[in-house]
């Protein structure tokens, strides 16, 4: 028998359109989830996905703020706008945020977790009785709870959550840590430009000084006293000068991009910031090197920090030892109900109750291959380590500090130094200048005292900023420059 033409074409017709309509989806999903790779290795990658994260990235990446350029800042204020913008501090915080958040999530183990459950059902059937069919109808209301609670466990759960504590104060220092870090940021930037302005203006008075040479010894040629050689290594002079005073503006370009950077800001706007003339310069170390060793023992918060990390690791041993016994936990499930039912021609019937149980469960592991044991040693090593790790910071501290203290008894001798250095050369210079003028000097005299002068100015303006920086690095290994009231220097 034959099934007619329709019957036999048709099931094949709607086969065939739901096999398109299944490769039209996969199709079009493959091409939405996939991800496109380089097609060759010898030419860079670019595709629509690209072009997304170039959007993402101008809208994460323009966060920067604006300096005000009539403005002169100090480096108070510098510190200040460095530690409101600079994204380090939002991560270390964000971060701090997550652990706290996780000491949270270690508590609430504390107390009980309830559950709520709400359920309404309606049933409506055909019940046969008899020789007959009646239609019924059946409806239901429950309200469960679901309470699950530990009794004791031996001291897993305080072990976790003084874990967590002590991780949540561990971030805690980490963040108090990248402070201190971006506060000697900020400071090592700002002592370097004031270094770099001040090298820029030694070179303008040097060039100025090479040109007044120039110029008397182009007048002395003028009048027969000297020699055309004389002329040309003044030039030579005037020409070095101004070659020492283009790298000088280069250097001081940079430092102002350095500084903009440590801050957050955009390095393209100008920033004005306090003179090193504006500053207070000390004479001498006010503590010992043992006065400054004890107090970074005591405040510095990298330091801190591994101590907390201490205190984590032995809780996690705490927990770690708390598996060799039993827990006890409980179980309790209230149950209240309310039904009620019809049937054909009979009226309403309703019926209500509360069930539940209520459960307690002792579960100790008898035998586990040896996992305690090693999640314990494992523990207790993590405590060792910590413990070493603590030790190591401790002697890079001490090492670090009395580095700093040597740098900064140096730079306070090299200060002074300097100073007389500068007066002496100075004086020189204008001797030998108004010599030459008499020629009583020659011009090689001239020029070697101007050379001096000019190496004496840079060496001063070095130095000063060198006691500077040399405090703020004192202050940095010590941890003042986070605390309360910070020993760094104020202008």
């Amino acid at each position: 028998m034959r099934l007619p033409l329709e019957m036999t074409t048709r099931p094949l017709q709607y086969g065939n359109a739901a096999l398109l309509a299944v490769f039209l989806i996969v199709t079009v999903t493959c091409r939405v989830w996939a991800q496109n790779v380089p097609v060759a290795p010898n030419a860079p990658w670019h595709s629509s996905q690209e072009r997304r994260i170039e959007q993402d990235a101008r809208k994460i990446l323009s966060k920067e703020f604006t300096v005000d350029s009539a403005k002169t800042y100090s480096l108070g204020e510098l510190i200040d706008l460095a530690e409101a913008h600079n994204p380090e501090t939002r991560l270390a915080w964000e971060q701090a945020l997550s652990h706290a958040d996780v000491f949270g999530v270690a508590r609430s183990e504390l107390y009980p977790t309830v559950a709520a459950l709400a359920i309404s059902n309606t049933l409506r059937q055909q019940t046969y009785l008899g020789t007959r069919y009646y239609r019924q109808t059946l409806q239901s209301f429950d309200l469960a709870l679901d309470l699950n609670y530990t009794i004791f466990d031996f001291g897993a759960r305080s072990g976790r959550i003084n874990a967590a504590k002590a991780e949540l104060l561990a971030s805690d220092f980490g963040f108090n840590d990248v402070h201190r870090r971006l506060i000697y940021r900020v400071e090592t930037a700002y002592y370097q430009l004031l270094n770099a302005i001040g090298q820029e203006a030694a070179a303008r008075a040097s060039l100025a000084n090479a040109q007044t040479v120039q110029q008397s010894a182009e007048e002395s040629l003028k009048n027969g006293l000297a020699t055309l050689p004389d002329v040309l290594e003044a030039r030579s002079a005037t020409a070095q000068a101004i070659y020492i005073l283009q790298a000088a503006i280069g250097a001081e370009d940079t430092a102002r991009g350095d500084l903009a950077t440590s801050l957050g800001a955009s390095p393209l706007f100008p920033m004005p910031v306090q003179p090193i003339e504006k500053l207070s310069i000390p004479d001498s170390v006010e503590d010992s090197v043992d006065q400054a060793i004890a107090r970074a023992l005591e405040q510095r918060p990298d330091l801190l920090q591994r101590v907390a990390e201490i205190r984590s690791a032995n809780a996690r041993g705490k927990e770690a030892r708390a598996a060799y016994y039993p827990s006890l936990r409980t179980h309790v499930y209230p149950d209240p109900q309310y039904q009620y039912g019809m049937q054909q021609q009979l009226p309403w019937g309703q019926t209500g109750g509360l069930n539940g149980q209520i459960t307690f469960s002792l579960e100790w592991t008898v035998f586990d291959g040896g996992a305690r044991k090693h999640r314990l040693a494992e523990a207790l090593h993590d405590a060792h380590a910590a413990e070493a790790e603590a030790a190591v910071t401790r002697d890079q501290i001490e090492n670090g500090i009395w580095t700093a203290y040597s740098n900064l008894k140096t730079a306070l001798r090299q200060r002074e130094a300097a100073a007389a250095l500068l007066q002496a050369a100075d004086q020189s210079y204008n001797a030998a200048l108004e010599s030459y003028r008499y020629g009583v000097r020659n011009l090689v005299d001239v020029t070697v005292a101007q050379r001096t002068l000019a190496q004496a100015r840079s060496d001063d303006v070095f130095a000063r900023t060198q006691v500077l920086s040399s405090l703020a690095a004192l202050a940095f290994q010590t941890g003042d420059s986070v605390q309360p009231h910070p020993a760094r220097p104020q202008p």
